[in-house]
């Protein structure tokens, strides 16, 4: 790609310039995307870690479907639970990780991966 981008740089159609910039664009965000997707992996392993340890972890005793994915309304009666602690506790990394694993377990993965990164910043800023 490195080579592509040099020589269609070297171009002088200006669309010609515009793809070898995006050639040499495309591989970093790529690479930007993947970094922070595996930083985001490794602090959440971390954190489960810990609260393993502690026994802080959230049960997953829900039923579910033969398909095995949860039922949706026993993770909504569940996830109260999780959302009162957190409120109770804003600036605790471990009611962030719950009620993340509980926004995943009700099937609202946007707002999981949101709490889970509240987490992370409150893990990483302990003291």
């Amino acid at each position: 790609m490195l080579q592509r981008a040099v020589l269609l740089l070297g171009d002088p159609d200006w669309i010609a310039k515009l793809l070898g910039a995006a050639y040499l664009l495309i591989p970093m965000v790529a690479a930007w995307a993947l970094i922070t997707e595996v930083l985001f992996g490794a602090r959440t392993e971390a954190m489960a870690k810990v609260l393993e340890s502690e026994g802080g972890l959230p049960v997953d005793n829900l039923p579910r479907t033969p398909g095995g994915r949860i039922v949706r309304a026993a993770a909504d009666a569940e996830f109260g639970k999780y959302k009162a602690e957190a409120e109770a506790a804003p600036g605790d990394w471990r009611s962030w990780f719950r009620l993340s694993c509980a926004y995943d377990a009700a099937g609202d993965r946007k707002r999981a991966r949101k709490a889970m990164r509240d987490a992370i910043a409150l893990f990483r800023t302990r003291g």
